[in-house]
């Protein structure tokens, strides 16, 4: 198993035609195992390999591949896929990243890898190799460190399997840009049956608990703030963007929600996020590491 970087999040990849490989992924992350997982290619001709593309599926690669969307598609006949990636399904959630270092990694293996994000399941997502190594330890046996990710939260995921385009996961790429090549999307999420990473009820979570929409915080939590009006920085605060930009608030939530977890805080409030742009994926993401978890209440 070698992590690496994304433009999006650290993965942690593992070939995914391997049974053996893929079992490894789903033990070190502890993660479920009706939750399928991202399937990573060099190509469009490796993901034509696994996936069959429809006239929607081929404009979509064709705006937004290399980059930050996951297709999720029916399997091609005769795909070389573990089961245990696609947890049985008869679709598969494929992706081109653009990263270099990902990129240079896909064309070296020349295999398709399975690469959900490099953290134990539902924790908080890496954005530096830094995070990897803190989370996993010797579970991973490579790290490759290409730097903090540029985006920051996860690859959206559009589901073309069936006669709709629907939204699984906002993600690193906004939902306007998707609109533009495919029309409106229909949203769809079933946590008891995701059929695409990131659409569990509870996810992205720290140890702490979340109280979202606070305007300020209590005096027993740290503050996670947006915008130029947000409380001064200091040890129990950070500012996702302090110019209020949407985008650079993706790129920093996960590393912040890190810093604040381990504050001493009893809980962790956050300011309001505009849904534009990118705002809906961070909007989504503290959502979910904000919902109700086995053993704890919130």
């Amino acid at each position: 198993m070698v992590a690496f970087p994304t433009e999006t999040v650290y993965g942690l990849g593992g070939v995914a035609t391997s049974d053996a490989a893929v079992a490894r992924i789903y033990a070190a992350k502890r993660r479920p195992a009706h939750n399928p997982l991202i399937v990573h290619v060099a190509d469009l001709a490796g993901a034509r390999a696994l996936a069959r593309f429809d006239e929607r599926a081929h404009s979509a690669a064709e705006a937004f591949w290399p980059g930050p969307l996951t297709l999720v598609l029916p399997q091609a006949p005769g795909a070389p896929l573990s089961r245990l990636a696609t947890a049985g399904l008869d679709t598969v959630a494929v992706r081109i990243p653009a990263h270099p270092v990902a990129r240079a990694l896909l064309a070296a293996v020349f295999l398709p890898v399975a690469a959900p994000s490099a953290n134990p399941s539902g924790s908080v997502s890496p954005t530096t190799a830094r995070h990897v190594a803190a989370d996993l330890g010797d579970a991973v046996d490579l790290v490759l460190d290409g730097g903090a990710c540029p985006v920051g939260v996860e690859s959206t995921v559009l589901d073309l399997s069936g006669p709709e385009a629907r939204l699984l996961r906002p993600g690193g790429l906004e939902r306007a840009a998707l609109e533009r090549v495919l029309g409106p999307l229909a949203q769809s999420s079933d946590p008891a049956a995701p059929r695409s990473p990131g659409q569990l009820a509870s996810h992205y979570a720290p140890r702490l608990p979340l109280r979202l929409d606070a305007i300020e915080a209590e005096p027993d939590e740290a503050l996670l703030a947006f915008g130029p009006d947000a409380p001064a920085d200091g040890v129990l605060v950070r500012n996702l963007s302090p110019a209020g930009d949407p985008d650079e608030a993706a790129r920093n939530l996960f590393a912040m929600l890190r810093e604040l977890d381990v504050s001493g805080a009893a809980r962790i409030a956050v300011m309001p996020i505009p849904a534009e742009g990118l705002g809906e994926a961070v909007r989504d993401r503290l959502r979910r590491a904000a919902a109700p978890r086995a053993g704890r209440s919130r």
